[in-house]
């Protein structure tokens, strides 16, 4: 399984850091150069490889976390996204009326034809998600939906390999409300930093 960390600002720098922490290989792309990322990803960790966006598409796993608005930009960079898993750590707080009444990663599924896309990732502030996640013996909890679930099980195994605790909360428009911003109001879980112990 291959990965790619597609925006590189706070959220995405954060990531990295996750996979660095665990010697887990992944590419990063923004908007900038690579060349123009080579030494913040270098700095990061050995394993972490910017690369051009093209390249980065090439993954089987491909991390958003651009800027809500900038996603139409990168799905139109394939014409067809069959196979990818697009993992979505986007927030907004858009209208309802703005995303056709859907909720947002709901919305961002419509743009990646043919991908599995998992909210993961988004309801941590970025140094909450840089930050080891394993604390007296408890797991700093990371929340998915989606409306595939063969797609949730390996973004869980992910988030577990990264030391979080994956915790699924079904589909987008149910307990995947809850991760999510409605009309101008954040979801209930976004911004809470939940742990869970090991039994």
């Amino acid at each position: 399984m291959s990965y790619a960390i597609v925006g590189f600002g706070k959220i995405g720098q954060a990531l990295a850091q996750a996979f660095a922490r665990k010697n887990i290989d992944v590419t990063v792309a923004g908007r900038r150069l690579p060349e123009a990322l080579a030494s913040q990803a270098r700095a990061i960790g050995p394993r972490v490889v910017a690369t051009s966006l093209q390249d980065a598409l090439a993954a089987d796993t491909i991390i958003l976390a651009v800027p809500f608005e900038e996603h139409h930009a990168v799905a139109s960079a394939l014409p067809n996204w069959g196979g990818k898993t697009i993992i979505d750590t986007m927030n907004t707080l858009v209208s309802p009326e703005e995303l056709d009444g859907l909720p947002s990663s709901a919305f961002v599924a419509k743009a990646f034809t043919g991908a599995k896309v998992v909210k993961a990732f988004n309801h941590l502030i970025a140094a909450k998600l840089a930050s080891d996640p394993v604390v007296e013996g408890g797991h700093r909890v990371v929340f998915l939906s989606s409306d595939d679930e063969d797609a949730t099980a390996p973004v869980a195994a992910l988030a577990k390999q990264l030391g979080f605790a994956p915790v699924k909360l079904g589909k987008l428009n149910e307990g995947g409300a809850l991760v999510q911003a409605r009309g101008g109001v954040w979801g209930q879980l976004i911004f809470q930093d939940v742990f869970k112990k090991e039994p």
